[in-house]
């Protein structure tokens, strides 16, 4: 009985690994024809529709992997924000594309030579790259069988790593007020409304009363 059952459990486990396999290969497919898509197609907003895709599918191998939260953070973060950002920018704005792919048969060499250069320099890296020797010794303490994988995250980050948390945030606070300081511009004739000014105002200010004599009308200012 042990026997056959443990010859179960292989072949479950073997099951598994072959859908896994599966459908790592389909997204991983999917990711890769979608960023070719987002740099071939001809409009734009066709472009981020393409990249909503392959946002979508890098959540799935997420999911693949255990990292759920890191998942829903890819879906929330980068499809619900960044990515609708994108197509509004798209869609509000202005732009002449046929303008602008005018001057692109011109720098292609130059654009192929670049690409050749960084394509070298990823697969140089990727080739040279090992494990340093002190690196394969330290034993990375495993997350309590217990605690879900977000709990896990959220209890190293705010904890270990809280300062440095904490640090990335006044980061993104200061380049969100240099971006507003940046675009803030005075334009000379709008009307614009100040809250002290009303408040202050008394009912002088804003009331006036004004006696009509009978048959003579009122002056408006």
């Amino acid at each position: 009985m042990l026997r056959g059952d443990s010859r179960q459990q292989a072949r479950r486990g073997q099951h598994k690994a072959v859908i896994e396999a599966i459908i790592f290969y389909m997204l991983a497919g999917i990711i890769v024809l979608s960023a070719v898509a987002v740099i071939f197609a001809r409009n734009p907003v066709h472009s981020e529709l393409w990249l909503i895709l392959a946002f979508f599918n890098a959540a799935g191998l997420f999911v693949l992997l255990g990292a759920e939260f890191l998942a829903m953070l890819l879906v929330i973060v980068y499809v619900g924000a960044v990515a609708v950002l994108f197509l509004f920018v798209v869609m509000m704005l202005d732009i002449d594309f046929a303008e602008l792919r005018s001057g692109m048969a011109r720098h292609l060499p130059f654009g192929l030579l670049l690409a050749g250069v960084l394509l070298a320099e990823v697969i140089i890296a990727g080739t040279a790259w090992q494990f340093a020797p002190t690196a394969r010794a330290v034993a990375v303490a495993p997350a309590p069988a217990a605690m879900a994988n977000t709990a896990a995250l959220g209890a190293v980050l705010y904890t270990r790593y809280v300062y440095v948390f904490i640090a990335a945030g006044m980061v993104l606070l200061v380049a969100m007020i240099g971006a507003i300081v940046l675009t803030h511009r005075q334009r000379p004739g709008v009307r614009k409304q100040h809250i002290g000014r009303q408040v202050a105002r008394t009912i002088d200010q804003s009331v006036e009363v004004v006696k009509v004599p009978v048959g003579e009308g009122v002056t408006l200012r």
